[in-house]
């Protein structure tokens, strides 16, 4: 039997020709940790669905990205519970409300931190919908409630302006109404924010992996006469490829300066035909189920935590994500700087 001609095991032989080869990387530079904020002081709040993940209040919540900072994490994302919540959401765009509370805090402390914000409603509204409900027009089909999209549009830009005001580096609508980033370049701009980049969530997929970040965000759709039970109506169904790229197109096109696909695994080949047709900044977010998937499987002895944190996370990479907004931000940079908390 001949021998084969052509060994790749070659340059797999010892860990430093792994890394001299290797194609796609993963560095604590590229990953973005959402955070949970909440009122009051010494807050401390586990959430159960996700272990390791608390709603934090102010004080708590800087101590928490301090050690992130360290173990070189430089990038969060947040997302607000407010101590009311209403039809419209309107403590949402109030300005000593909890995240511009909590944006305030760590920009004065942590500089050189990028802080980005949800401008979303749904962790604002009794509804837990993204946007503002009403009924439908005269003649239409049914009674129930639908999210009216226009009338969302100036409550987002007010959001995105409040946070803006706080010291947000980044502004990251999640609504998926149509029309929002315009809404939100034009307010940002008509305040004097013509330099603050957004970065949209513009293709977010109505996708079963939400389940642990709504109990999280106490932001699950409430069950009542009328109201809708799922975000079907505004957020994309899973099977839809051509879609994602028209929403991404309509987002650039309104002055997007950064894309996100959401969820991230199950959803990579559209990361990777959204990279290679706009060539923007693009994210992936590995949302809350898949981050509760790992740590159940790995809390029964069936996986190697450490190890399938970062095989999931460089897929996201080379998929052709920029960034990956994750959950295990701070653990998957102590792994790969070596720095233990």
């Amino acid at each position: 039997m001949p021998y084969p001609q052509e060994r790749p095991r070659r340059l797999r032989r010892t860990e430093a020709l792994r890394a001299l080869v290797r194609e796609t990387t993963l560095a604590p530079d590229d990953l973005v940790w959402p955070l949970f904020v909440v009122p009051g002081r010494g807050v401390r709040n586990p959430v159960q669905s996700m272990p390791g993940v608390f709603q934090l209040s102010a004080d708590e919540l800087l101590g928490e990205v301090q050690s992130g900072f360290a173990a070189g994490v430089r990038a969060v994302i947040l997302f607000g519970i407010p101590e009311r919540k209403d039809a419209q959401g309107t403590e949402a765009w109030a300005e000593d409300g909890v995240v511009p509370r909590a944006v305030r805090t760590l920009k004065e402390a942590l500089p050189a931190l990028v802080v980005m914000t949800d401008v979303c409603l749904c962790e604002y509204t009794d509804h837990g919908h993204c946007g503002v409900l009403r009924r439908p027009t005269a003649g239409g089909p049914g009674q129930d409630l639908t999210v009216d999209n226009d009338l969302t549009l100036p409550l987002l830009a007010r959001e995105a302006v409040a946070h803006a005001r706080a010291g947000a580096d980044i502004v990251a609508p999640s609504d998926m109404m149509d029309g929002r980033v315009a809404a939100i370049r034009a307010a940002l701009d008509g305040a004097g924010f013509t330099d603050l980049p957004i970065l949209s969530y513009a293709a977010k997929f109505a996708g079963g992996f939400y389940g642990p970040f709504r109990d999280a965000a106490e932001s699950a759709p409430r069950e009542g006469p009328g109201i809708p039970r799922d975000r079907k109506a505004y957020q994309m169904d899973p099977g839809n490829a051509r879609e994602a790229l028209r929403e991404v197109a309509l987002d650039v096109a309104e002055g997007a300066d950064m894309v996100m696909v959401k969820p991230a695994v199950p959803y990579l080949d559209i990361v990777r035909q959204v990279k290679d047709r706009f060539l923007l900044p693009t994210a992936a977010y590995h949302v809350s189920g898949e981050y509760a998937m790992i740590k159940a499987a790995a809390e029964r002895g069936w996986i190697d935590e450490d190890r399938v944190v970062l095989e999931t996370l460089t897929s996201c990479r080379r998929a052709g994500a920029d960034l990956v907004l994750t959950y295990y931000a701070p653990h998957a940079a102590r792994l790969l700087t070596g720095k233990r908390p």
